[in-house]
């Protein structure tokens, strides 16, 4: 029997035996070869051989994973992603020299031998026999490449790597046969090629395209002598051979490579010891991956462009599937972003408030009939560190925002005046509008009525707002006790199909709640994003159209270009002309004379509408021209700041109102986001002036809003544990009644949506 090493693993003349063994099987495969002394050890392969033949002779070649360009409606690139950074180029945009280094070093026979070099097996079995271990391998270029193929199939899975890599007969039996078929299919040129923008060479760089960008900051089709034989040399250990981390180690192996060039006859000895003398001449690109790393300050806006790749069923029907293609890559997304508009909201949000303060601002904008989002940014800057975060505070939970959105405040009520008006509710609509009022009961709902048995009260934002008034009046002053007998009048249920037709809805994703406080004062949470969408609709004469935010997509798998298909925006009629042109009639006046005129613009036609909710702890505007809508919200993520005594930007507030915080960071965004660009009119409508008199109040600082009147609260202080699960009982309004929610990162002072019957909106 053979004799065993005391510590029971196989000597070296079976170890020896063993590696023939492999690749005698292999030569007897190959037609046409044969090997010294294959005698009885060829007959006792016979059995192997037959076992060889049945394995599959099929390599499945996944396309190559490479980085994936996010582009701006420009074509400037945003931010480059990737799972693997990686460019693959055609062999004839790779250096003469960086083809003979890799070939010198790693497999110098490449061009004489077949898929199996015997001399190299030969050479290896004796090195390792006298050795007593296998301290040289044999394995061709075209092995090599077979085994990153597996690598590569086994992506980031600790488990399938392990299993691509493991050094056992079976596996080297299966990269025998299968190098056998790439060569007989791809031949010497297209193999080089292959290994050559498959293998990895350190600091993330996979490919010699991407790795001559890291180290070198050049393209690999530009890289000379000694900067192949770096490259090259790295191959065999990136760890080991990292020149940025290990300058002589790296220098050695580079001059070892050199030398074997030389050997093989690739360069000259005089080439080869000039370019020893030389420094490594790293200029090194550090690796920017992610939307991190996103330029015209729009990561947040391609962390959202990410969450709609992932999320939406063209791309792939299952997570899974739309997942492998973000992280195969080679995509170059083309966006809508505009890069004008998305200086603009950015410069205005750094302005006005500051990412150190103790609330946050966001702005969305979007295009008007088209749906196309234009710019999307925060005050606070993508990132994990101090005044950071990852939370997109513009877009819905399921993309990256706030659990819930944020309560709109009054900004809602032009909702409830479009479903009023598409009742046939004529715009000159008068109510009693109290300063104070109990809500009326019961109101009808799609199911059954909505009963005020807790006794709701909702009141104005002072007590010298009393009526009656009609619909202009009230709409420009924000009066809450005219909407909701407005509300009364025509019901719950028109209100919600509007909702529904706009696109409104909670942060969470969820339909609006059928109560009082929800449909006519905006105390459930939204994004900023939704509330432009939806003002759109006005701007485009009652067409709402579902936002987008990539206008194409083509993807690089080899040298292929194919594009995909991307989702496009919906448009559908939301209400008639009539009322869309009633809608900007009434906040044009908000805007005018009303509670926004702080943001209003000069140069063009524009509207909006104003909101602040209970205890100050979301102040928004929200508004438009007929070419941009925009929304900007300002707050507490955590809905645990009350804007009373605060400083924002610099900037101290007794009291902060939606038109005297968002309102201006508005204008200044959307001045910007316009500048040069066509200015176009309204289809007003005549809708006249009630009978009260138009000088009343005038000295207030912001239309409804009196700075020295509190708001408060007049009920309890909003159910179990501060409105944690029922909401209000008093008209403590959308944080007391609504149940804000709208967390940054899931701890919200209201983390479940209650029945929200306080008033909820304030200007």
């Amino acid at each position: 029997m053979p004799k065993k090493r005391s510590g029971g693993g196989l000597s070296p003349t079976q170890q020896a035996a063993k590696f023939l063994g492999v690749s005698v099987l292999a030569g007897a495969v190959l037609a046409g070869i044969a090997l010294p002394a294959v005698g009885a050890l060829g007959l006792a392969a016979k059995g192997s051989v037959e076992g060889f033949d049945a394995l599959p002779a099929n390599l499945k070649t996944p396309p190559l994973s490479q980085r994936t360009a996010i582009l701006d409606a420009e074509g400037g690139t945003i931010a480059t992603v990737y799972s693997r950074d990686r460019t693959v180029v055609d062999l004839k945009d790779i250096s003469p020299y960086m083809q003979k280094a890799i070939v010198a070093i790693e497999d110098s026979r490449f061009y004489q031998h077949g898929a199996i070099d015997l001399k190299g097996v030969l050479r290896a079995l004796n090195k390792n026999a006298r050795s007593g271990e296998v301290s040289e391998g044999a394995s061709t270029l075209t092995q090599q490449y077979v085994k990153n193929v597996f690598v590569e199939e086994a992506g980031d899975d600790p488990t399938k790597v392990a299993q691509a890599t493991q050094q056992t007969l079976g596996r080297k039996i299966q990269e025998l046969k299968l190098a056998i078929q790439v060569e007989e299919e791809l031949g010497k040129k297209k193999i080089l090629e292959n290994y050559l923008n498959i293998t990895f060479f350190g600091q993330q760089a996979y490919g010699v395209e991407a790795a001559a960008q890291r180290y070198f900051s050049k393209s690999a089709k530009d890289l000379n002598i000694q900067e192949s034989a770096l490259l090259a040399g790295i191959v065999q250990s990136p760890s080991r051979y990292d020149p940025v981390n290990d300058e002589a180690e790296a220098t050695k192996r580079r001059n070892t490579v050199l030398t074997r060039m030389a050997q093989v006859g690739d360069i000259s000895g005089a080439e080869a010891a000039k370019a020893k003398k030389a420094p490594l001449g790293l200029k090194v690109s550090r690796p920017k991956n992610g939307c991190i790393t996103a330029v015209k300050n729009a990561s947040f806006f391609c962390d959202y462009v990410r969450e709609i790749f992932l999320s939406d069923k063209v791309f792939g029907k299952t997570r899974k599937d739309r997942a492998k293609i973000w992280n195969q890559g080679g995509l170059t997304i083309r966006t809508t972003l505009d890069p004008q508009a998305q200086k603009s909201v950015q410069q205005s949000l750094k302005d006005h408030v500051n990412k150190s303060d103790s609330v946050a601002a966001a702005s969305t904008l979007v295009e008007p009939g088209t749906g196309r989002i234009v710019a999307m940014g925060q005050s606070k800057p993508y990132g994990y560190g101090k005044n950071e975060t990852e939370y997109n505070y513009s877009v819905d939970a399921a993309y990256g925002g706030s659990n819930y959105g944020f309560p709109t405040g009054s900004t809602f009520k032009p909702f409830l005046a479009a479903a009023a008006l598409e009742q046939n509710v004529p715009p000159t609509k008068e109510y009693a509008s109290p300063y104070d009022m109990d809500y009326p009961s019961p109101i009808q709902t799609c199911d059954k009525p909505w009963i005020n048995d807790s006794g709701y009260r909702v009141e104005n934002e002072n007590e010298s707002e009393v009526g009656p008034y009609r619909l202009k009046e009230a709409m420009a002053k924000s009066v809450n006790t005219y909407f909701v007998q407005m509300l009364a009048d025509i019901g719950l249920c028109p209100v919600s199909e509007m909702a529904d037709k706009l696109g409104v809805h909670q942060g969470n994703g969820d339909k609006l709640p059928q109560n009082p406080s929800a449909l006519a004062l905006g105390s459930v949470g939204m994004s900023p994003l939704t509330m432009a969408s939806a003002y759109a609709t006005f701007a485009s004469r009652g067409m709402y159209c579902t936002p987008v935010a990539i206008e194409s997509i083509t993807q690089k798998v080899g040298n292929k270009q194919t594009s995909l298909e991307v989702p496009k925006s919906t448009c559908s009629r939301a209400m008639t002309e009539k009322t869309a042109d009633s809608v900007n009639t009434l906040l044009q006046g908000v805007v005018d004379s009303g509670t926004g005129k702080e943001a209003g613009l000069s140069d063009r036609d524009n509207a909006g509408k104003t909101g602040t909710t209970d205890e100050r702890k979301n102040a928004w505007f929200v508004g438009y021209t007929p070419n941009m809508s925009g929304a900007v919200w300002v707050g507490s993520a955590t809905q645990k700041v009350e804007m009373k005594n605060i400083t924002i930007g610099g900037v101290y507030h007794p009291l902060v109102f939606g038109g005297a915080v968002p309102g201006p960071i508005w204008k200044d965004a959307m001045t910007g986001a316009l500048e040069g660009k066509d200015s176009p009119s309204f289809n007003l409508v005549d809708i006249p002036d009630g009978e009260k008199d138009k000088d009343k109040d005038k000295d207030r600082d912001e239309g409804d809003e009196d700075p020295g009147q509190d708001d408060g609260n007049n009920g309890d202080d909003g159910g179990f544990i501060g409105g944690l699960i029922d909401g209000g009982t008093g008209n403590g309004g959308s944080d007391n009644g609504g149940g804000n929610g709208g967390g940054d990162g899931g701890f919200p002072g209201n983390l479940i949506q209650g029945p929200g019957n306080g008033p909820g909106g304030r200007d």
